[in-house]
């Protein structure tokens, strides 16, 4: 697989080797921050390794800090013939080819066999219930697959962003590569969407990943929510249209 455009750079912790083989998932910020939820969902259930970390010199100087560890934003880990890659901030729509290229480069490096993109797409902003999946298979191999899972497929739409770009380069390439775009709620971190997604992975992949704790919270978050729009809906504003480019759709 050859990159025909710029990358940024993959920088290895000492000593680690990049080869893991399997399947590889990655999640970035955008529609409900579903990739990101269901990316460390995964990470924390199967208790990954992080590999190493994405940086240039024209990423915003941030640390995430969690359970009081610094962390760059942009990670990559690793397991058992998994592989996740996760983007916790959100980058404007001129670095989406980039970011691309740099996860096809560590889907190469790495020597997976199937790249799975967990996204996000909106959803009507009042609706709290409904869990609508759709999916994506770049190549023959993904679609037929799809298809024997009986996943909702996309037949005639756009898929932008990142997300568009790893799809068009797959049928490009040739590569396994599959997009979930799970509903999202634009007004908060839909939990639920993300759960929906990881359980098509658990069915694409055999992979089990539990989600009893994630379904909890997302009740919690859900009913909290419900009751803030039942009480000030009129006084909140939609979203506004900038806020939503980077993210999928399909008409």
């Amino acid at each position: 697989m050859k990159q025909q455009f710029g990358t940024y750079d993959l920088v290895l912790r000492s000593g680690v080797d990049p080869t893991t083989g399997g399947v590889a998932i990655c999640g970035f910020t955008t529609a409900g921050m579903v990739g990101v939820i269901a990316t460390s969902h995964i990470i924390e259930s199967l208790n990954l390794t992080q590999l190493g970390t994405v940086m240039d010199e024209n990423f915003p100087a941030v640390a995430l800090i969690q359970n009081e560890v610094p962390r760059h934003p942009v990670r990559v880990y690793q397991g058992d013939g998994i592989g996740v890659f996760t983007a916790e901030i959100q980058f404007e729509k001129e670095q989406d080819i980039a970011f691309g290229s740099t996860v096809l480069e560590w889907f190469r490096v790495g020597g997976f066999d199937q790249l799975i993109i967990i996204d996000g797409i909106l959803k009507p902003e009042k609706q709290i219930q409904g869990e609508g999946l759709f999916a994506v298979g770049a190549n023959a191999v993904a679609r037929d697959r799809l298809k024997s899972l009986d996943l909702q497929t996309i037949q005639r739409g756009i898929v932008s962003g990142i997300t568009g770009f790893l799809l068009s380069e797959g049928d490009r390439l040739n590569l396994d590569i599959t997009a979930l775009l799970s509903e999202a709620s634009p007004m908060y971190p839909d939990v639920r969407a993300a759960a929906v997604a990881i359980e098509a992975i658990t069915e694409m992949t055999g992979k089990e990943i539990p989600l009893s704790a994630m379904l909890e919270n997302a009740r919690s978050i859900e009913q909290s929510v419900q009751e803030i729009i039942e009480s000030a809906t009129p006084l909140l504003p939609s979203p506004d249209d900038d806020d939503t480019i980077n993210d999928p759709s399909f008409g």
